[in-house]
């Protein structure tokens, strides 16, 4: 990232395989948005979208692999937009990257309707009038439902994804049964569920969720994803993920 286009309170973090990508403050990534690009084990032929990809850290990691031959970010502020523009720009990987500046309730007319393979998104984890709001007006669209619902994101996947298509996202424990009872009412049947722990033996933080457009009833809940071991050491699974990400 050479000709990286860096601006006040920005810098890039090196994901390996030549693949950058520009964080700030108010626009980063954290381990929910790595752990959910690696559990859509996204594939090489896949046309594939992040919902409310903020910096693009998703799609730029699916880059990194070699997964998918068409990926779309979808991001609704201008600043996250334009961060992960310019690491696409910066990266050379336009012919295959494509950032898009909308609200993901709006996106006819801009994506293929229909057409995708995979969908994913980190969304809010808080409803609209739940816990305390920060006053930065990203961090309130980053955590509460300020700007769309549950319902929301499960309307655009569903209208997003092929027949058989898949819609992966990330959600606390306590959403968990809204979560999937949306999803099954937009016909995005619940497949694969996958808990997060910091360490074995304690209570989950995270629920990984995969649903499939008209697939059929029946979940398969994975063993727990855990972070740490009983040394404090990232476990084998979680250190295996960072591998490609130290290179650099």
């Amino acid at each position: 990232m050479k000709n990286a286009r860096i601006f006040e309170n920005e810098h890039i973090e090196t994901l390996g395989n030549d693949i950058g990508v520009i964080v700030s403050e108010a626009h980063t990534f954290g381990t929910d948005a790595m752990l959910l690009a690696y559990f859509a084990n996204a594939r090489r032929n896949d046309l594939a979208c992040d919902l409310g990809t903020g910096c693009g850290i998703i799609p730029l990691l699916w880059k990194r692999d070699g997964n998918c031959q068409k990926i779309y970010g979808v991001e609704i502020q201008e600043k996250g937009y334009s961060q992960f523009l310019r690491s696409v720009e910066a990266d050379d990987i336009s012919d295959s990257v494509f950032p898009i500046h909308s609200d993901l309730k709006q996106l006819k007319g801009k994506l293929p309707q229909g057409a995708f393979d995979l969908v994913t998104m980190n969304p809010p984890y808080k409803k609209e009038n739940a816990g305390i709001k920060s006053e930065k007006t990203n961090e309130k669209i980053a955590r509460h439902e300020t700007l769309c619902t549950i319902d929301d994101i499960c309307t655009t996947a569903a209208s997003l994804l092929k027949f058989g298509g898949r819609f992966c996202l990330c959600i606390r424990p306590e959403r968990l049964f809204e979560t999937m009872k949306s999803m099954s009412e937009h016909k995005l049947e619940p497949k694969r569920l996958r808990l997060v722990t910091s360490r074995d033996g304690e209570k989950p933080w995270l629920c990984l969720i995969e649903s499939r457009l008209g697939g059929k009833s029946g979940l398969t809940v994975e063993k727990n994803f855990v972070l740490y071991d009983k040394d404090n050491k990232y476990t084998e699974e979680m250190d295996s993920l960072l591998v490609l990400y130290r290179e650099d």
